[in-house]
């Protein structure tokens, strides 16, 4: 298994099947999970750094950079593992371009809970955290706003929201008080969902 450093800078790859699949670092561990109980070994896997969410301009490019490897590697049949994820419908229109599969909806929130699911709460001030973000809260959150040296700011950032939820994938004690730290942190109330892996196991098993 990947370290989480690593996902989250790096990137990772693994596996030797004849299915590319080219997905965001945040989902390897869950995307080896589906398939560890799946039985699925017929996937290769080329995580891009998780950290892209923060640059969500850099996805699109990335993920085309790593199509043509992939192209040029052999692969004949590639799967995207991310949603739009804050592209605003470059990657979508890529992919269509390129006769390549995506998973749907805005973001991982929504495939985590199921997109008809997530739509339906519309919840306007809810800020979300899966496993991957309550392990690497600070790396995401709290130190690219600079709120481990300006505490102060945290009302500007976070003013809007009333309640962070965590949409657990596992049922970790420690990423769940991770998580209720996070929310101190911010202010906010705290809610934990167990989603499961959602659509992402759908997803990953009409992958063959």
């Amino acid at each position: 298994m990947p370290d989480t450093d690593t996902l989250t800078t790096r990137g990772w790859r693994g596996g030797e099947g004849r299915v590319a699949l080219i997905a965001c670092g945040a989902l390897a561990r869950e995307i080896l999970a589906v398939n560890r109980a799946n039985g699925a070994d017929h996937f290769a896997l080329r995580c891009l750094p998780a950290i892209l969410h923060n640059h969500p301009d850099r996805i699109t490019p990335a993920v085309a950079a790593e199509v043509s490897a992939a192209r040029a590697a052999g692969y004949e049949t590639i799967f995207v593992l991310y949603a739009d994820c804050g592209t605003g419908g470059t990657l979508a229109r890529y992919c269509a371009k390129e006769g390549i599969e995506m998973l749907p909806g805005p973001h991982c929130y929504a495939f985590f809970e199921g997109i008809d699911s997530f739509a339906a709460r519309e919840e306007a001030t809810a800020f979300y955290l899966t496993d991957f973000l309550a392990r690497q809260f600070d790396a995401f959150v709290t130190e690219p706003l600079g709120l481990d040296r300006h505490p102060e700011l945290r009302e500007s950032y976070f003013g809007n929201y009333d309640t962070l939820v965590y949409l657990a994938q596992t049922d970790d004690p420690t990423l769940t008080k991770k998580a209720e730290e996070a929310a101190r942190t911010l202010g906010l109330e705290f809610e934990r969902r167990f989603t499961g892996y959602g659509d992402l196991a759908a997803a990953l098993s009409s992958s063959r």
